[in-house]
């Protein structure tokens, strides 16, 4: 498989605080990465520096072969590096149709905006049900089902998922898995994922790395890091 994402050595944070440090992973075409690591470990400030909401203070990142090292947001979605932020971040008093034409927004994505809204309409049937509905009264699954469709019409290379389980029930985490699932093998998505239940995530991804105080302290196949003792004591209280 060829390498679709690599960051090579990136160290990034928030004003003076250093919060990533020497940070580097890759992701290869078709994949299901997972970074997995405690709260504050840095997880979701790797996801924001990747797609230019931060900047890296050190080191590199290509995606596709182009330099996105130093790209902003606006510029880094155009190559297809989407993110689903942690809590869906829907806009609540719009309705569900117009939050998925928002990720349709960029110029690569604006022409073919009607016909991805059918497309995501037609693989996520309960938004066609709700879409003239305010997202505001979505239930949880559903707004997450919501923002990763709205993630869709932005025509993803890569799709970063931000704890996309977050505050659901049970049955609603197996649904929302099921159906990311369901997209990569439907549309050969690529997908790094941060997920607060290590089992699921581990389970779910070919490759895996666990994130410690900014750092990457081990990496391997998901199946051999769920089998792995010392994950399973810190991050699987087994």
């Amino acid at each position: 498989m060829d390498t679709l994402l690599t960051v090579d050595k990136v160290s990034s944070g928030y004003g003076e605080i250093s919060v990533l440090r020497d940070v580097s992973l890759t992701v290869a075409e078709g994949e299901i990465v997972s970074v997995i690591g405690a709260n504050g470990a840095g997880k979701t400030t790797l996801l924001l520096t990747i797609c230019g909401h931060l900047n890296a203070r050190a080191g590199r990142m290509t995606f596709g072969g182009v330099d996105v090292s130093h790209e902003a947001p606006h510029q880094t979605v155009t190559h297809g590096l989407i993110m689903v932020p942690e809590g869906s971040r829907l806009f609540p008093f719009m309705t569900v149709k117009e939050n998925l034409e928002l990720g349709a927004y960029h110029a690569k994505a604006r022409p073919h905006l009607r016909a991805k809204l059918d497309e995501v309409m037609e693989f996520f049937p309960i938004l066609a049900e709700r879409r003239n509905q305010l997202a505001g009264r979505l239930s949880g699954g559903e707004r997450q089902m919501c923002a990763v469709a709205r993630a869709m019409m932005g025509e993803p290379r890569l799709l970063m998922l931000d704890e996309p389980s977050l505050g659901l029930a049970p049955i609603m985490v197996d649904r929302v898995f099921d159906l990311i699932l369901s997209l990569v093998k439907a549309k050969g998505l690529t997908v790094l994922l941060i997920e607060q239940n290590v089992s699921v995530a581990l389970h779910l991804c070919q490759r895996a790395y666990i994130l410690e105080r900014g750092a990457i302290v081990k990496t391997g196949l998901g199946r051999d890091l769920l089998g792995d003792a010392e994950v399973q004591r810190a991050y699987m209280s087994i």
